[in-house]
């Protein structure tokens, strides 16, 4: 099973290579199983009668950036099955992943995926100085409850760079990216699994064991806000570009769309199509959002249509270990883990000219 490029996609091979014609059922009924039989995982059991009223509907008919490629050159692995921010570009033409214990490097120039870090064995803070591409390490805590759950950098509002760690020991921790020392750290209420920043550096978005979404200052931790309306534990966030909207994902199945402005109920709230939303990502220039279910779906909407004007759904097969747009929005990569059909996806933007640019570009 080779790649799958844009011109077989056109030609009618899956965009996988699952060879749905030797299997005994076509695409479209294993898809009706899917919906049917996946369980999404649930922390609460709460009753969620009243969900459905809340979201919006919207038509899943646009296409925002066509297929362009399928590679099982690398393939994410997912570690923990709640935490899958596991991929970034850094280009159109780049991007890096976690495959078993290493941090992987797609070219989609080369068509080639190579290792940039492996962090296998015991955490050895002395030994890894030394180690190449290793700027700094440490551990963050003595805890047994220590699981670090994401990793924010950004820039703080005096233009230096921080990296914040959130930690499922309760703790979120801001590093200086110049010195590595420990700046700030703050305790929650419950394991914090998400944390993000506005663009401006002024608010600090904290998501973790609880139905509840802590707005805070990034400076001292004061909360500022508090965030209702999920019913489970989220797992993702993520500001747009211009600092005024926040999104929410949830293991509920929802994202909410948050006014900076006005919190005090959401703007919007968007379901998907089979479980938790544990991904968020705006696009660079804050045209698109995606938002990635634990599997099978990934959903960008059109922020300037007010994203419930229009949508495009990525369907595919299989757990979603990660999902982002490069730098200029040209490309839209995801991440699928799965022992035979997982692999990286790449999406083009879609163009006046069409598909022409997916098969030759």
């Amino acid at each position: 099973m080779g790649d799958t490029s844009a011109l077989d996609f056109k030609e009618g091979k899956d965009m996988q290579g699952i060879p749905w014609e030797r299997l005994n059922y076509t695409r479209d009924q294993y898809r009706q199983m899917r919906l049917k039989e996946y369980k999404n995982y649930k922390n609460l059991t709460r009753s969620r009668s009243g969900l459905e009223q809340e979201c919006k509907q919207v038509e899943r008919k646009d296409i925002f950036y066509d297929f362009y490629l399928s590679t099982r050159a690398v393939k994410s692995t997912i570690v923990h099955f709640q935490l899958r921010n596991l991929l970034w570009p850094t280009s159109k033409h780049d991007v890096y992943l976690v495959q078993n214990y290493s941090v992987m490097h797609w070219s989609a120039l080369l068509q080639r995926g190579r290792e940039v870090l492996n962090v296998a064995g015991r955490l050895a803070p002395t030994q890894y100085v030394d180690k190449p591409r290793v700027a700094f390490c440490t551990n963050l805590t003595g805890d047994d409850n220590s699981t670090t759950n994401a990793v924010d950098i950004y820039q703080a509002p005096n233009g230096a760079t921080r990296v914040m760690a959130a930690n499922n020991d309760c703790v979120v921790r801001t590093f200086d990216a110049e010195r590595y020392t420990l700046l700030t750290q703050f305790t929650f209420p419950w394991s914090v699994n998400s944390t993000s920043v506005s663009p401006d550096g002024k608010l600090l978005a904290v998501l973790g064991d609880s139905t509840e979404c802590v707005i805070a200052d990034p400076q001292s931790g004061k909360a500022m806000a508090t965030l209702r309306g999920h019913q489970d534990y989220s797992f993702s966030s993520a500001w747009h570009a211009d600092g005024r909207v926040l999104a929410t994902g949830n293991q509920d199945g929802t994202c909410r769309l948050w006014d900076a402005r006005s919190l005090s109920e959401p703007l919007a709230v968007l379901k998907g199509r089979i479980g938790a939303v544990r991904g968020l990502r705006f696009s660079p220039g804050g045209r698109f959002l995606d938002a990635a279910e634990a599997a099978d779906f990934v959903h960008v909407y059109d922020a300037a249509a007010g994203y419930v004007g229009r949508e495009q759904e990525v369907e595919l097969f299989g757990e979603v270990a990660g999902a982002a747009f490069s730098p200029d929005d040209e490309a839209l990569f995801v991440s699928v883990a799965d022992r035979t059909y997982g692999g990286l996806l790449e999406f083009r933007r879609r163009r006046a000219f069409g598909y022409l640019d997916s098969c030759f570009f």
